[in-house]
């Protein structure tokens, strides 16, 4: 068990755990993912964090995984200059917290949102806590330890729980950091309620999710576009009551048709590409939105057709997915074991095999692997 202590520094009360000993320089260093170039993720020593500031706190990390938008990095589609730390998602243990940390407490296990906010700005007030005027993108969470400016404001403590809860129920967690709430905001930027049709352009992860999210919010109708039988499977049981296979054209026909020769009322596009928001845009009704949440990448705006969708009414809303709004509303029902989002993790390893992790979801046997320091 942790051992609880007071420590002054500069003047300053900060609140401590302490750490177990481990066989390299008194935690001066740990060990995480850095990307070197295309394919090359490298397992190396890196420096340990330290609290920044009054506000900030450094957790020790209980689960990280690797994202789909990592592999755009990994497969050359975004130019990697230097080594670089990498990733962006974690559940962890607060190892300490600055004097002016209240909300978090040593010991405690939180989910961190993608990103650092204050949770109190005027845009995060308005929901859009991804614009935070003090916020922080996250860049190196595939470690052992990462440090949290605005502790406060981005950490979400749960409740009674710790690092030796089921692994399930931590995965259901991680979740929580990124793909169920982006999947979350897909549907809610789509309008997405009790009695929608659905159709959910992706099946990663986040596409994933966001059927579960479609299926959580009440939706009657909703289609997976997706070509890999294990994930037409667990769309299924996320809920999805109908998956089309094909592509372009034929693929689009195929979502109208079952749609009632329509189209759907809202089109989720999950993946970044221009084809899949050509697909989405395509697919949705007269009337209808796409809600979108796909990074983009390689020129994806291209498959806006302003023209069409004025002549249609379709509308499209989206964008880098306020997960540290959504989290205090799905972890309930997460706690009480009403949705499973963990189970898009087809695969654990050790954070010191986050290479292969990285190779595996590249080649797709793998729809998203959680890392375990």
């Amino acid at each position: 068990m942790p051992v609880f202590a007071l420590g002054v520094s500069a003047g300053r009360i900060q609140r401590r755990v302490t750490r177990p000993s481990h066989p390299w320089d008194s935690m001066a260093h740990m060990f995480g993912a850095v990307i070197h170039g295309a394919h090359d993720v490298r397992y190396e020593s890196r420096d340990t964090p330290a609290l920044s500031g009054p506000e900030s706190a450094v957790v020790r990390v209980v689960a990280t995984c690797v994202c789909g938008s990592d592999l755009w990095s990994y497969r050359g589609q975004r130019e990697v200059s230097s080594p670089t730390p990498i990733g962006h998602e974690f559940i962890g243990l607060v190892d300490s917290v600055g004097e002016d940390v209240h909300r978090v407490h040593p010991g405690d296990l939180v989910i961190a949102p993608f990103y650092g906010c204050d949770n109190t700005c005027v845009n995060c007030r308005n929901g859009v806590s991804t614009s935070c005027l003090r916020h922080h993108w996250w860049n190196g969470t595939q470690a052992e330890y990462v440090g949290v400016p605005m502790a406060d404001g981005t950490l979400v403590p749960v409740p009674g729980m710790g690092a030796d809860a089921d692994s399930a129920i931590l995965a259901d967690l991680l979740t929580l950091s990124d793909v169920m709430g982006t999947g979350l905001h897909a549907a809610l930027s789509a309008g997405v309620t009790a009695g929608s049709t659905v159709a959910v352009v992706g099946d990663g992860a986040v596409g994933l999710c966001a059927i579960l999210a479609s299926s959580w919010l009440g939706a009657s109708r909703i289609v997976a576009m997706s070509r890999h039988p294990d994930r037409q499977q667990l769309a299924r049981e996320f809920g999805a009551t109908d998956v089309v296979a094909q592509r372009g054209p034929e693929g689009i026909q195929a979502v109208i048709d079952l749609c009632g020769g329509i189209g759907p009322d809202a089109a989720l596009e999950c993946v970044g590409t221009e084809a899949a928001m050509t697909q989405a845009l395509g697919t949705v009704r007269p009337g209808g939105v796409v809600g979108y949440v796909g990074v983009p990448v390689g020129g994806s705006g291209d498959g806006v057709h302003l023209a069409k969708m004025f002549y249609r009414n379709v509308g499209i809303r989206g964008g880098v997915a306020p997960v540290r709004g959504y989290i205090e509303r799905l972890l309930p029902d997460v706690l009480a074991g009403k949705i499973h989002p963990g189970r898009v993790f087809t695969e654990t390893l050790p954070l010191a095999h986050v290479a292969d992790a990285y190779r595996h979801m590249d080649e797709r046997t793998a729809i998203k692997v959680m890392l375990r320091p």
